[in-house]
Formats: structure tokens, C-alpha cells, sequence
């Protein structure tokens, strides 16, 4: 039986899922050897710190980090779980790139031990998991059943992770039963929802699963956001009345789809049997050229004006967050920027610089902008006094206005 304070936890990759998840590992006892490649991102944890926007993880990295519970290494160490939250990224042609999965498995296998749990969590195609446990028998002879292999994906939202990391229920997917078991009873430690068994597959496709439906959803609000703009209505309007049907629950539109998820994972499903998801696939496609929409929409109002001043609110892909992953606002802002012809003032709260852009301060973007494109719904934008927008060109793709 596992016993955090006996147990030590190497976590591959440091980003997004894995700091918040190594940090809570950490405040329950366990011992965890934190992987990370990026050179700067692992000083920056090592000093006590977390090097991305999520409320409250800066506090809990800092107590893991005092109490020697976590620390960031370049390289894995021996331990008695093991669990890889690497990206999976789409390559070009929408074939999944399972590259850093690979690379991450190579690495965990001069550490390897009969008796290991070895967790995938990033989100992947079905066989992932196999894969990892054949590169391990390729590599080590280690066959699953010697070492245990699992596929637990994660399911939380940014902004609110550290406490869906605990509340949520989780999927863990074994490659054998007695993997699934092992897998269930590490996240019992410090999962307070429910922890559901099944084979490492059906957990694969899960994740996708769930990740695909909201795509379809939202594609469909994206799609009614085109027809109203065709019929001069106003699509907030159109879809709050719509849903005053006790069965309907449209989603809000918005300028596309970001994230490493959501725009992601439904080509996993795509690639794997293309004939069977045409309703996936067009989703993706609607969504995918919706920025391309914004950004004529912008170009047109801008087309009646000299060198127009753009304020352009929101590089992320999500409110809230700083994280800039196949954001739709930051490819809007990439392509206006591109023309050359505009004064472009870009604000993004959570973010400190732009490799890109000089972000400036929301009053000072908006002193003489002449149109003003809301492309995130962050809390500062909501609340901005209407004196500040008088006289400018308002395109709002994200709802911000009527929040």
C-alpha cells in the first residue's frame, strides 16, 4: 500500500499540468523529483516560485519547495511512481505528435524498477500507452506486470486547477487489471472525487471524448455568431432567448478555439478512424476559421480610417489565464500585426511581456484607440467605465460586454 511520506514521485514535465499536480503531490506527503528541460522554468521553481499563472499555485510551489518536497532536476531520478505530463501536439496534417511522450519514456528507463507505476496524463490518441510499455520492454525487458502502466488523463480547467486536481473525478485506465488497481489507489491519496477503473484504451479515448463534444458545441455557437452577423442580430441576444427553452444550452461564441485540449484533441479521434467522425472534423474546421472571420470583420472597420489605432484586449486563449497555446486571439493579433498597416495597442493582464508585442496598460491602450476589439473576456475587461468607450468602434467577439 502506498504511503506519501515513504513514497517518491517523479514528475516529467513541469508545465501546465504538471507543477500544479507535483505541488499538490508535494502537500500530501509525498517526495517529488520534479523534470523539467527548460533551464529558466526550473530556476524559477527551485526559487520557491511557479513560472505560470494559476491562482494560489506561486503559494503552494513556495511551501513544497521550503519543506524540500519538491525540487526541479533536468534529468529523472529512481522512484516508486512515475508520471509523464509532457505535451502532445498536433503535427502538420493534424497527425498527432507523440515525440515528447517518446522521449519523456526513453528518459524514465535507466530508472526503471520491477514493481514501478508508471502514469501517463498528458492527453493522447488510443495505444499511447502501449507504446510507453513497449518502448520500455524495447529498452529495458521490462514487460507490463513488472512494471505497472496506467493512463490517468487529467481534467482540469486553468484558473482553477489545484482545485480541480482534487475534486474531480478521475478516469485511470490500466494496461492490466492489477495496473488499473495500483493506478487507482496512488489517486485515492489525494483525489477527493471518485476514481473510475477501466483499460488504459478506453481511458485514452475518454479524454478525447470529452474534450471533442465541447468542440462540437462550440462550433455551433461560433457557426450561430456567423449566421447573426449575416442577419444583422445580435447573436448574445439570439442565443440568450434560445436558451429560455428548458432543453436548449448553447454555448457562447467567441473569435476560435485555444488551449492545448479542446483544440487539440478531437483530431486524435479524426486521424485515428476518419471515415467514421465527419461531424469532428467539420467542427474543427469551423472553429479553426474563425479567427480568419474576426480578423476581416476588424480589417473592414478599420478600412474607413487612416492608419486605424487598434486596441486589441487578449493575447490568451481563455480569460483569466496567461497561457497563449493555439489562442485565437493571439493569431488575430499576429495577422493584423503582419499588415503593418494599423497602431496596434495589445493588453494582456497576465502576461508581463510578449516576445512580439510591447503590452501596454489597459487605460493607456484605450487613450485615442479608435477601435477597440475585445478578444478575451478577462475580469478587467468587464468592467471598463462606458466614458472610456465612448466614441470608439466597439467589436466585442468574446461577450466580454455582456458578462
Amino acid at each position: 500500500m502506498l504511503v506519501p511520506r515513504e513514497t517518491r514521485v517523479c514528475v516529467v514535465g513541469l508545465g501546465y499540468i504538471g507543477l500544479p499536480t507535483a505541488a499538490v503531490l508535494a502537500s500530501r506527503g509525498y517526495t517529488v523529483h520534479g523534470v523539467e528541460v527548460d533551464a529558466r522554468a526550473a530556476e524559477i521553481i527551485n526559487s520557491g516560485h511557479a513560472h505560470i499563472v494559476e491562482p494560489d499555485l506561486d503559494i503552494l510551489v513556495r511551501a513544497a519547495v521550503e519543506t524540500r518536497k519538491l525540487q526541479a532536476h533536468p534529468l529523472p531520478a529512481e522512484a516508486e511512481v512515475f508520471l509523464i505530463c509532457v505535451p502532445t501536439p498536433v503535427a502538420p496534417g493534424h497527425v498527432p505528435d507523440l515525440s515528447y511522450v517518446e522521449r519523456a519514456t526513453e528518459s524514465l528507463c535507466p530508472y526503471l524498477r520491477p514493481g514501478n507505476l508508471v502514469i501517463l496524463e498528458s492527453t493522447s490518441p488510443p495505444g499511447t500507452t502501449e507504446r510507453i510499455a513497449e518502448i520500455v520492454a524495447q529498452r529495458t525487458a521490462l514487460q507490463p506486470g513488472q512494471v505497472h502502466f496506467a493512463h490517468a488523463p487529467e481534467r482540469v480547467l486553468p484558473g482553477q486547477i489545484l482545485r480541480e486536481v482534487v475534486q474531480n473525478d478521475r478516469i485511470v485506465g490500466g494496461l492490466d487489471a492489477a495496473a488499473g488497481e495500483r493506478c487507482a489507489e496512488f489517486y485515492r491519496t489525494f483525489v477527493a472525487g471518485q476514481v473510475h477503473i477501466t483499460g488504459a484504451r478506453m481511458a485514452e479515448t475518454v479524454k478525447l471524448v470529452e474534450n471533442a463534444y465541447r468542440d462540437v458545441n462550440i462550433a455551433f455557437a461560433n457557426e450561430l455568431s456567423l449566421l447573426a452577423d449575416h442577419l444583422s442580430l445580435d447573436v448574445w441576444d439570439l442565443i440568450a432567448l434560445a436558451n429560455r427553452h428548458p432543453r436548449v444550452k448553447i454555448l457562447n461564441p467567441g473569435p476560435g478555439v485555444g488551449g492545448h485540449c479542446i483544440a487539440v484533441d478531437p483530431w486524435f479521434l479524426v486521424h485515428a478512424a476518419p471515415e467514421l467522425t465527419p461531424l469532428m472534423r467539420q467542427a474543427r474546421v469551423t472553429n479553426s476559421a474563425k479567427p480568419a472571420w474576426v480578423l476581416e470583420r476588424i480589417v473592414r472597420r478599420a478600412a474607413r480610417l487612416k492608419r486605424a489605432r487598434i486596441a486589441c484586449l487578449g493575447l490568451a486563449y481563455k480569460p483569466d489565464i496567461d497561457d497563449l497555446r493555439e489562442s485565437p486571439a493571439l493569431e488575430v493579433v499576429q495577422h493584423l500585426a503582419a499588415t503593418g498597416e494599423y497602431d496596434l495597442r495589445v493588453v494582456e493582464p497576465n502576461l508581463r511581456t510578449h516576445p512580439e508585442f510591447a503590452l501596454l496598460p489597459l487605460a493607456q491602450a484605450l487613450e485615442g484607440a479608435d477601435i477597440v476589439v475585445f478578444l478575451v473576456a478577462h475580469r478587467e475587461f468587464k468592467s471598463i467605465p462606458k466614458p472610456l468607450l465612448a466614441e470608439k468602434i466597439i467589436f466585442d467577439t468574446c461577450g466580454a460586454l455582456r458578462s
